[in-house]
């Protein structure tokens, strides 16, 4: 038995980004770089036939503040088998829509904006909803991004510290110039993020190949949970069974 297959698994949430009642993905966040997959119930059910244990949902026109896909989230989720779980994401920033977002079944909610705009009451939810709310870090350098990636949302390392304070059950780490460029994942920035942080990791933005997710499992033992995988996954980089394979499992 190698060293590498002893390392735990790595557990891979393909991504079904929904705009405009589509199944898109963005390159580097931007809108307007949209490029269509088709029907996200159809992209969930895939993934999940194909063994996806997560999926990781994220409803991008309500991130961008232009609108919502409420119905067809609700739907995706309420029809894809039990055993798949579902990570939430995209304009959750009030009570209305937080409620809303529990309400699909969804297991998990990400919060971004919110976050960082709203630290009261991100840290009242944190405290009240416990593992079944995560934060979104989604960074240029060490500044963290915004209302869609549009704006600057503060220093990474100062929001840590003060999620850190709030009993933060779990990160999503983005590295906003790597999503939808099939260009690795910021291995560095996740190190880093780790090192600072008991709490488990996901990370998203980048990964283009097998080998990017072998780079990854290797992270687990230092914290790293899981990893969001988007475009390669669309563009038939890789197969997700071959992912999982070498995720682990």
């Amino acid at each position: 038995m190698s060293e590498f297959s002893r390392v735990p698994h790595l557990t891979l949430l393909p991504a079904v980004d929904v705009a405009d009642g589509k199944a898109v993905r963005l390159t580097q966040g931007e809108a307007g770089t949209e490029e269509s997959f088709g029907d996200p119930i159809d992209a969930a059910h895939e993934w999940a036939d194909q063994g996806a244990e997560w999926i990781h949902l994220v409803d991008l026109d309500a991130a961008f503040g232009r609108g919502s896909n409420r119905a067809i989230i609700k739907k995706v989720v309420k029809s894809i088998p039990r055993w798949v779980n579902i990570e939430l994401s995209g304009g959750i920033r009030d009570d209305a829509s937080l409620e809303a977002a529990l309400a699909t079944g969804a297991k998990r909610i990400n919060l971004g904006t919110a976050a960082l705009e709203n630290p009261e009451w991100a840290a009242h939810v944190i405290a009240e909803y416990g593992e079944a709310i995560a934060v979104g870090l989604d960074v240029r350098g060490t500044t963290l991004a915004a209302r869609g990636w549009t704006q600057d949302g503060g220093d990474l390392w100062h929001v840590l510290e003060r999620l850190e304070d709030a009993g933060c059950a779990r990160y999503v780490v983005t590295d906003v110039t790597k999503d939808g460029t099939l260009r690795g994942p910021n291995i560095e920035l996740l190190r880093a993020v780790m090192e600072r942080t008991h709490r488990p990791v996901i990370a998203s933005g980048g990964v283009a190949t097998l080998d990017d997710i072998a780079a990854l499992r290797e992270l687990v033992p230092l914290g790293l949970e899981g990893a969001i995988v988007g475009k390669a996954l669309y563009a038939g980089a890789f197969t997700l069974p071959e992912a999982l394979d070498v995720a682990g499992r």
